[in-house]
């Protein structure tokens, strides 16, 4: 079962608890990023929580670093396609961040939710494979899409590359996905169905998702999960993340 942690897991927490990849699938097991070792995570966790001791909500101050954006995006990134950018990239230190809508992603595995029936514009594969050499399972894998290279902001120049941890904050719900996908260039806010669901909005790849940019996305570059599927280890290292950003 995926582990997701609604508001009241991130107040457990609080109280102790090089480029973009090419067009095309890729492995995320390979390569010279290594991965947050658990026991890394473990120890920053701890940290983190002893600091917190004294109370504090971690979602709240996390409200609070994104209400000023200082933009770091040559321009704006549209909600949908067609529609007039408005949406920049933020910086917070060692995260970035975006407030975006959230399309239903379908892409890759194909099951009884997500194919070419459901979901006219899917594709049988993801930027970045499985451990197995699969393309990601939509449906069972919270990730996020993240915007191919533009003149408007290069994602991988600024850190972030597939299988990064992403938190994503919706409503009174946080998922701590992965970035599993790459985009248009030109606009943002795309989730897995699987990311979709668990943040209690309609996962219907043709009728579902958010559509205004109630979403909050802060990915944090470094922080990378191998093997990409491991969801649970996902988790461990977002929240590591987000205690290490919000502090005691």
């Amino acid at each position: 079962m995926r582990a997701f942690f609604f508001f009241s897991a991130i107040m457990a927490l609080g109280c102790g608890g090089s480029s973009l990849a090419e067009e095309g699938a890729t492995d995320a097991t390979s390569g010279p990023d290594a991965a947050v070792s658990d026991a890394s995570v473990a120890d920053a966790i701890k940290e983190a929580g002893a600091a917190d001791a004294d109370g504090g909500d971690p979602i709240a101050k996390l409200e609070a670093l994104a209400a000023s954006c200082n933009q770091v995006s040559n321009g704006l990134y549209a909600l949908r396609a067609g529609a007039t950018p408005t949406v920049p990239i933020c910086q917070l230190t060692g995260a970035l961040f975006w407030r975006s809508g959230m399309a239903v992603d379908c892409d890759g595995k194909q099951t009884a939710q997500c194919n070419l029936t459901t979901d006219p514009a899917y594709q049988n594969q993801t930027a970045v494979n499985d451990s197995m050499g699969n393309a990601l399972d939509a449906v069972s894998l919270p990730y996020v899409v993240v915007p191919g290279k533009s003149a408007r902001f290069d994602f991988g120049a600024a850190g972030l590359k597939l299988g990064n941890v992403i938190l994503v904050l919706y409503k009174d719900k946080v998922e701590y996905a992965v970035y599993g996908d790459v985009g248009p260039s030109a606009d943002i806010g795309e989730a897995s169905y699987a990311t979709v669901k668990d943040l209690g909005a309609n996962p219907n790849p043709s009728t579902g998702g958010v559509d205004q940019p109630d979403v909050l996305y802060v990915a944090f570059p470094g922080a990378v999960v191998a093997p990409i599927e491991n969801h649970a280890q996902a988790v461990r290292v977002g929240q590591a993340q987000l205690a290490k950003l919000v502090g005691p």
